[in-house]
């Protein structure tokens, strides 16, 4: 099999903002605390101990005890829950939408790149103790985005509403969803165990929090995996005066704008609004906006005054909820948290809110890029083999890859480089010649050069397509190969669910990834399965 590696930087599937970030350039060290490697973990230790209110472990184990309280949960989960009362315990945690079935693969990789790091953190640092969290994002409402996942090529969508919070959002008439996806599955024993991981996830619980929750569980709880919902009056009250400061200062939108303003070289990935709060009830999330000297809930007729939303905030806090803004840092007041893991895109948004936490006196965490993953399984990297392809070449645009191949097994040059070299050399000749006879010969001799070039390039690309026509059997090969493991022309890790593999490895799949993934290494990881 092909032995190369695929750095991020050249993977071509990572933005300008996260290439620079990991190559660590001056301009964007501004925007980060300490860069992701161990030997920084010292210092963002210190600094967390230093900052974080450690009376919010006390409503934190609270919640997460009484949260997982109708869950059989492992030895270590519940060791980890434990732990976390003590000053001497941080987490690393990462972040996921309730996708159904936990949507694409990166979901596993997320938080197998959670638990790698804590392990090594504690190889590292034997005196403290590290927690792998993952908080679900059970007051998202966008349910368009997680209401469906692909399998074999087949996209199986959830048909039904949601205005609110999707945490809250009821499991009912997910079985016929889930007859329709078991007969795809198959009868055999690993077909089977996904049946019932389904089954018992989503048919026997209420909402999408209480079975994304028994989900993840069921994957990770014997790697100590703590899975919260945030989405509770209790966590929320150690957030009541960031909330307060929010709505009376917006101070988020003012900090968050100046940083933009430094990312004009790049494409910026959320834009702050004046005031980064939601409004929730169980069928509802709305903005909270401001006009004149009253808070509106936006598409209702809910308004408030100064006085009334701040008594609100006071008795009820749970019916507000932060934006993509104002999350990371809820994350941070009630998380003893020292690395935030996330993909591209949220490690993008993160880069924006620095001098945000800076300005309500935050520690702002390490941000680490998650682990990137390509399966293929014994039989692909065989015929890549067979093909002469590298990695690298898989990882390159389709039309790119066609063209590479056919330059490489055409059993004669089709680049026409060195006719074009003998032209120029001709052309210059007789450029030097005008000049020496009648100069308005020059524009003339100008001419018939772009044409005559102009002439090679066309007859270059009709050798190129000639010979594609003629390689097209080797060339189907190649493009097979590239659409399985790149299905849609995206990444596989962003398309494929979890559970085509399962097939293959079952309960074998996740420790043998948890084996493979380093979570500080910055090349695409390629395991053969």
């Amino acid at each position: 099999m092909p032995t190369d590696c695929i750095s991020y930087q050249n993977s071509g599937y990572f933005s300008t903002l996260i290439q620079d970030y990991l190559e660590q350039k001056p301009d964007l060290q501004p925007l980060y605390n300490n860069f992701p490697a161990l030997e920084n973990f010292e210092k963002q230790i210190i600094e967390k101990q230093q900052n974080f209110d450690n009376q919010n472990r006390i409503p934190l184990v609270s919640v997460l005890k009484a949260q997982y309280a109708a869950l059989e949960i492992s030895d270590l989960t519940q060791q980890n829950i434990d732990l976390l009362a003590h000053e001497s315990t941080f987490t690393v945690t990462t972040g996921h939408q309730l996708n159904l079935f936990s949507g694409p693969l990166y979901f596993l990789y997320k938080i197998i790149s959670t638990i790698n790091l804590t392990k090594e953190l504690k190889s590292k640092y034997p005196t403290f103790n590290f927690v792998p969290i993952y908080w679900m994002a059970t007051e998202d409402h966008d349910f368009e985005e997680i209401n469906y996942f692909n399998f074999k090529g087949k996209k199986f969508r959830w048909n039904t509403e949601s205005t609110g919070p999707v945490g809250r959002l009821s499991t009912e008439g997910l079985a016929e969803f889930f007859e329709i996806y078991a007969l795809q599955l198959g009868s055999s024993t690993n077909a089977n165990t996904l049946k019932k991981l389904f089954e018992d996830a989503y048919l026997n619980h209420d909402n999408l929090a209480d079975a994304t929750r028994f989900l993840a569980n069921g994957l990770f709880a014997s790697q100590g995996l703590v899975i919260i919902d945030a989405d509770n009056a209790d966590l929320k009250r150690a957030f009541i005066p960031y909330i307060k400061e929010e709505l009376l200062e917006q101070t988020s939108f003012k900090a968050v704008q100046e940083t933009i303003e430094k990312l004009k070289n790049y494409t910026v990935q959320v834009n702050p609004r004046e005031i980064n709060l939601f409004y929730i009830e169980d069928d509802l999330r709305e903005r909270i906006v401001l006009e004149k000297d009253r808070f509106i809930v936006n598409n209702t007729k809910t308004s408030f005054s100064k006085a009334e939303i701040l008594q609100l905030l006071e008795s009820h806090p749970e019916k507000f909820s932060p934006n993509v803004i104002m999350r990371p840092l809820y994350q941070e007041i009630i998380l003893p948290n020292l690395c935030y893991i996330g993909g591209g895109g949220e490690i993008a948004y993160w880069l924006e809110l620095k001098s945000f936490f800076d300005a309500v006196n935050i520690t702002f965490p390490i941000i680490l890029v998650r682990n990137s993953v390509l399966l293929t399984t014994e039989k692909q990297a065989k015929k890549a083999d067979q093909l002469g392809l590298s990695w690298k070449d898989l990882f390159t645009k389709p039309a790119d890859l066609v063209n590479a191949v056919t330059h490489k097994i055409s059993e004669f040059p089709i680049d026409l480089t060195p006719q074009k070299e003998i032209l120029e050399k001709q052309f210059e000749y007789l450029s030097e010649l005008a000049q020496k006879t009648d100069k308005s010969f020059t524009g003339a001799v100008k001419a018939q050069e772009v044409k005559q070039k102009k002439g090679l390039e066309n007859l270059e690309k009709r050798l190129l397509k000639a010979q594609k026509r003629k390689l097209n059997d080797q060339l189907e090969r190649v493009v097979d190969l590239q659409c399985q493991l790149f299905p849609n022309n995206s990444l596989q890790e962003r398309q494929t669910n979890f559970s085509e593999f399962y097939l293959e490895k079952g309960e074998q799949l996740i420790p043998l990834l948890t084996q493979k993934l380093k979570p500080l290494s910055t090349n695409f990881s390629i395991i053969t399965i």
